[in-house]
């Protein structure tokens, strides 16, 4: 079952959105978009399986043993990582993807703030062999899977490259700075995701309003599926 199949089994009563739409103290919290808008695409959407790490950013368990994440939370480090980031040069941050679902997202995002896009097989050496044609020196990478990303987190821990990652509930995080729970399998998860992020670097920058949204719409963000 795919990702977005799964979303139509974690359906959240109106309680538990309301809930989410609330601080651990109760206070009403203004997330980076509307709370429904995070659960169409899937983003809190989890797996079967959930690493220790990763049990902090858990909402609930369903019956069947899916593990769904605190959209709080992923929001909460989404703004986190957007700050960090924002620090960096805008053509010293090198987004990564080896899932093709994150090929697009990867490469829009990269396009909007600036920075570089590498999508499908990092070929190695690239971070690490100045002799390589392709060889590249970022400041800090952005991982769409710490799972499948394995030899550009690698080879940024070799030269001392910070690491941002979204990471599902089975994420391995060795070597990964800055961890961002999320669905990092689905199709419209990842391109919420990225353009959120895309979007809160250039509010963090001042480049746009702190309320205004970037020109491209999610829906530029996305794989299209072969029909």
């Amino acid at each position: 079952m795919s990702a977005d199949e799964e979303n139509k089994n974690t359906e959240l009563s109106e309680e538990e959105k309301a809930e989410l739409q609330k601080s651990e103290k109760g206070a009403v919290i203004e997330l980076l978009v509307p709370l429904e808008t995070y659960l169409s695409s899937g983003v809190h959407i989890g797996t079967h399986s959930c690493t220790r790490y990763m049990e902090k950013f858990i909402y609930r368990v369903r019956p069947e043993g899916l593990y769904v994440l605190d959209v709080r939370k992923i929001d909460e480090r989404l703004r986190i990582a957007a700050k960090f980031l924002s620090r960096f040069q805008a053509s010293s941050i090198l987004a990564v993807a080896s899932r093709p679902y994150a090929f697009t997202p990867v490469q829009k995002f990269a396009e909007v703030v600036g920075g570089k896009s590498v999508t499908g097989r990092l070929v190695p050496g690239t971070l690490t062999n100045p002799y390589l044609e392709h060889f590249m020196e970022p400041e800090v990478i952005l991982i769409s899977d710490p799972r499948t990303d394995l030899q550009a987190i690698k080879e940024a821990a070799d030269m001392g490259i910070p690491v941002v990652a979204f990471a599902d509930t089975d994420a391995k995080i060795d070597y990964v700075d800055l961890v961002i729970p999320a669905n990092n399998k689905g199709r419209k998860s990842l391109a919420l995701l990225y353009w959120i992020l895309a979007r809160q670097i250039l509010r963090e920058r001042k480049e746009i309003a702190t309320d205004a949204d970037i020109p491209v719409k999610v829906e530029e963000f996305e794989v299209k599926l072969v029909q």
